[in-house]
């Protein structure tokens, strides 16, 4: 039978990004699933949904459990999340619905410090706008080159830039004033967690994204820092070194699950 993994996507993403992760975890015999959160399976030049503005991580981790639900898995998924997905996966995962959770680059729980000089410079342009905790919102393409795509081609940064979309101000705002969506109660997460980091990430930093390892245990032996990295591992240059790594470990421990 082949294991599900159901993939994540970060703040102004989409189930596109993982084109090459899907593929990649394919061939290896995995299903893979790529779901779009709330109100970002748009037309990227379109106006957003004056409804994402105050969408919340709680109705994000609802949507995405009422997914998995109707997916009627013989099993529980595998949950892959990358940056705020990475946080999303950490709430499903105090859940209970997954076999097993894989964080790349992940957003911080509320309780770790993770804010630094590249976080702010990143931000800036949205943490500055009045009533940006209410409202859609768009990085400027200098600031999310610098924070999250420094590491790929201008080609390919270009490319990746213009099918992001708007994302939710109020998600934002629980992520980075350590509000009570963002909260992750780490004893209800009994599955294996693997967590992911590149030490050139400068939106989550790799010392913010060891100490979310530290929270589940998982430092330092499910823990990997990847030094060539930066944020975006699903698709910049080398991302198949991290997907490889990925995969040695759900292998190591889906052989550990088995022979318990």
């Amino acid at each position: 039978m082949r294991q599900n993994i159901v993939m994540i996507h970060g703040m102004w993403g989409g189930g596109w990004y993982w084109e090459k992760y899907k593929k990649f975890f394919t061939e290896k015999g995995y299903k893979c699933h790529t779901p779009y959160l709330r109100y970002h399976n748009v037309d990227p030049k379109a106006e957003p949904d004056p409804r994402l503005g105050t969408t919340s991580l709680i109705h994000y981790a609802q949507d995405l459990e009422d997914y998995i639900k109707k997916k009627g898995f013989n099993t529980k998924p595998i949950i892959v999340g990358h940056s705020m997905g990475g946080l999303l996966a950490q709430i499903l995962g105090a859940r209970g619905v997954a076999s097993a959770l894989v964080l790349l680059t992940p957003a911080s729980p509320a309780g770790i410090f993770s804010l630094n000089f590249s976080v702010i410079k990143t931000f800036w342009p949205i943490l500055f706008k009045w009533g940006f905790w209410k409202k859609p919102h768009s990085l400027p393409f200098k600031n999310s080159v610098y924070g999250m795509m420094h590491l790929m081609s201008e080609n390919d940064q270009h490319k990746h830039y213009d099918q992001c979309v708007h994302e939710s101000g109020k998600a934002a705002t629980e992520i980075a004033f350590w509000q009570q969506a963002a909260y992750v109660d780490e004893s209800k997460v009994k599955c294996p967690v693997l967590v992911v980091a590149g030490k050139k990430d400068r939106i989550t930093p790799a010392a913010g994204v060891k100490k979310v390892a530290q929270k589940y245990g998982a430092f330092p032996k499910d823990y990997k820092c990847f030094d060539k990295h930066a944020h975006m591992v699903v698709c910049e240059p080398g991302w198949e070194d991290v997907a490889g790594g990925v995969w040695e470990w759900l292998k190591d421990t889906q052989s550990k699950t088995d022979g318990i």
